[in-house]
């Protein structure tokens, strides 16, 4: 099993710099490696049924993201309504709030007439009594009015708040049919290669690159050691790291170490945008350059990732973040993917566990901070139920239990976790 790959800063050194340029020599060579591999493969039928089924696959997971996409405008365009309703009711208990006050004060003026008043204006008594009757008749419909009214918004709140939980729902299983389709056209593109070689040249192929990559793995190993935690962990490395975590925060290793890989393969957009405008959350995308918008959340995640970034010393407009998927924010930070607001209720206990200040970017940071968050749902009673609960809070809150989608949250990506955890047992028994 291979570990996700995350990006930081390199340093200098003689020794380092002379394996890295060998690195890079064996890394295009791996590459090439890899182009010829994709032209070899037997059992063409085998593989030709299994395209079928990857077709088959995404055909269906266009069809339910269409579906979802289109429950979501609906959700969208209902939200729009019955905020405008919320607004117009808001008008009208205003409205109802003047009446009152003008009926309220015809009473109080007629309660302080005195009695000579009252026969000097009034033909005789029971027209005056027959006025304030009226006005009081009328102040208690225009009460009863306005009551009705308020209740009104507040069933209106109500809806809103159902409406935007069930558009948030539907946005995540959006985000796993995206990933499923994204893993299924991969696979459907590497089959497709496979068919037009054979098996005895893949198989040459494979020992060859094998033998390149182990030697590619040992000067990497040798680069991590001159570089520190300035580089990325191999798998080794990282069940290191994981272990230092179970013994802060009772996570096993093996489950950290899937729940950081299925959040590395899910953020396909990990770290590739800057956040440029702190009023609205626009930005651009690095590569590019290209504006877009709602890369952070003005609200909740700017004024948090300022004070991160203050503290660390970094410049918020480029320090790297996620890019917005096609729904809500990005904003992302890190290895572990915590938005600034979630990352601020942790940093103090990472800070305490760390004795130095908390870096989201930093991999032993990111470790941590996932594994205290999976320790609070559930994870540091090392069951399957309560992993499999930490997982799913960790993608979807911890509310999610109570979504109408909860049968997808763990088909489509708590079942999955559970599954590269079994992998990485057998991986650290190896190792071990």
């Amino acid at each position: 099993m291979l570990f996700p790959v995350f990006s930081f800063a390199q340093t200098s050194g003689g020794e380092k710099d002379a394996l890295e340029q060998e690195l890079a020599a064996l890394e295009e060579q791996i590459a090439q490696y890899e182009q010829d591999i994709s032209k070899t493969v037997s059992e063409k039928k085998t593989l030709q049924n299994e395209i079928y089924i990857l077709k088959q696959t995404i055909s269906k997971l266009n069809a339910q993201i269409s579906q979802s996409n289109i429950m979501i405008n609906n959700l969208e365009d209902q939200i729009g309504e019955t905020e405008e309703s919320i607004a117009q009711t808001s008008l009208d208990i205003d409205d109802s709030r003047v009446q009152l006050a003008v009926i309220l004060r015809s009473i109080n003026e007629q309660d302080q007439r005195s009695m000579l008043e009252v026969m000097l204006m009034e033909e005789n008594l029971s027209g005056f009594f027959e006025d304030l009757a009226a006005l009081d008749l009328l102040n208690e419909k225009s009460t009863e009015l306005l009551t009705n009214i308020k209740s009104l918004k507040v069933s209106l709140e109500d809806q809103k708040a159902s409406l935007d939980e069930e558009k948030d729902s539907l946005e995540k299983v959006v985000s796993i049919k995206t990933y499923q389709k994204q893993q299924s056209q991969t696979a459907q593109a590497t089959k497709n290669q496979y068919l037009k070689i054979t098996e005895a040249e893949y198989q040459q192929q494979l020992k060859e690159k094998g033998e390149v990559e182990q030697k590619a793995a040992q000067i990497r190993a040798r680069i991590f050691e001159l570089a520190g935690d300035t580089l990325a962990p191999t798998f080794g490395e990282a069940l290191e790291i994981a272990k230092y975590v179970e013994g802060v925060t009772g996570v096993r290793p093996a489950f950290l170490l899937a729940v950081m890989t299925q959040e590395s393969n899910l953020g396909k957009n990990v770290g590739q945008c800057y956040i440029k405008n702190t009023q609205t959350g626009a930005g651009t995308v690095i590569k590019t350059g290209n504006a877009v918008s709602k890369v952070m959340s003005p609200s909740r995640d700017i004024p948090p990732f300022l004070n991160i970034t203050e503290q660390l010393g970094k410049d918020p407009f480029s320090t790297p973040v996620s890019c917005p998927m096609s729904y809500g924010w990005g904003g992302a930070m890190g290895p572990a993917q915590f938005i600034p607001a979630t990352w601020q209720n942790y940093r103090a206990r990472i800070e305490s566990a760390l004795g130095r200040a908390a870096n989201p970017w930093a991999v032993k940071d990111a470790f941590l901070a996932a594994g205290l968050y999976l320790s609070d749902y559930g994870a540091k009673s090392q069951t399957y139920n309560g992993e499999l609960n930490a997982a799913l809070s960790y993608f979807a809150g911890p509310g999610w239990a109570k979504s109408s989608y909860s049968k997808v949250y763990k088909r489509d990506y708590g079942y999955p976790i559970m599954s590269i955890t079994s992998q990485y047992e057998k991986d650290i028994a190896k190792l071990e």
